[in-house]
C-alpha cells in the first residue's frame, strides 16, 4: 500500500495565519504557499498508509485528553548557523506544546520517533533562503505579536507536490473521530507587523 508523511501540528488562526505565510512567501521562501502556518507538534514523518486508522485513533486519544491553552507569539528568533531558520516566538503556551508534541510522539503510539533536535516550539516565517533575506525577515516581525486560545490540533499529509494538506482537525475533549472545524480563536486581532 505504500508510505505518507504525516504531520501534526497547531494551525496558527486567521487573520495571523495567512499574514505570516504571506510575508514568508515576501521574504522569498518559495515552499510559503505549500505549508500552512504552523506550530509543529510531529515533524514529518513516514508512515506506512495502512496504519492511518491507528494514527488517527491515537490522535483522537491524544485530544480527547487535551484542554485549550492560550498561545502568544512575540518577536523573533533562530537557529542559525545549526539550521537555516527564522522563526516567530512562542512566549505562551510553549509547555502546553511540550506536553502535547510528547504524548502524539508518545513511545507506545504509531508516532514514536526521535527527533533531530531538541522541542522548541516556534513558527517558522524564513527557511533555507539568502542569509541576507533571512536578516530582513528577523527584523522585518521582530515587533509582530499574535494571541489566541489553543483548542486542538491537526492531522496534516505531505502531497507528491510538497504541499501540506489537512486531513483532520482533533479539538480538545471532542469527537474521538476528529471534525473539520477551524480551531483557535484570536484574543488579539490588532497583530502588530512592521
Amino acid at each position: 500500500m505504500g508510505t505518507v508523511t504525516l504531520g501534526v501540528s497547531i494551525a496558527v488562526p486567521e487573520p495571523y495565519g495567512s499574514l505570516l505565510q504571506e510575508r514568508r512567501a515576501g521574504f522569498g521562501d518559495a515552499a510559503a504557499h505549500g505549508i500552512p502556518t504552523h506550530v509543529t507538534l510531529l515533524p514529518p514523518t513516514e508512515v506506512e498508509a495502512d496504519r492511518l486508522p491507528e494514527v488517527r485513533a491515537h490522535l483522537a486519544e491524544v485530544a480527547a485528553e487535551g484542554r485549550p491553552f492560550p498561545m502568544r507569539l512575540s518577536g523573533t528568533g533562530t537557529f542559525r548557523p545549526l539550521s537555516p531558520v527564522v522563526f516567530v516566538k512562542v512566549v505562551e503556551g510553549a509547555t502546553g506544546c511540550a506536553r502535547l508534541q510528547g504524548r502524539v510522539r508518545d513511545p507506545e503510539g504509531p508516532l514514536d520517533r526521535e527527533l533531530a533536535f531538541p522541542y522548541h516550539p516556534h513558527v517558522t516565517v524564513a527557511h533555507g533562503i539568502s542569509e541576507e533575506a533571512m536578516d530582513v525577515a528577523f527584523s522585518a516581525l521582530a515587533d509582530y505579536s499574535a494571541a489566541w486560545v489553543c483548542a486542538g490540533f491537526a492531522l496534516y499529509e505531505q502531497g507528491s507536490d510538497g504541499v501540506w494538506r489537512k486531513l483532520r482537525e482533533y479539538p480538545f475533549g471532542g469527537d474521538p473521530g476528529g471534525v473539520p472545524a477551524q480551531l483557535g480563536s484570536p484574543i488579539d486581532t490588532a497583530a502588530a507587523v512592521d
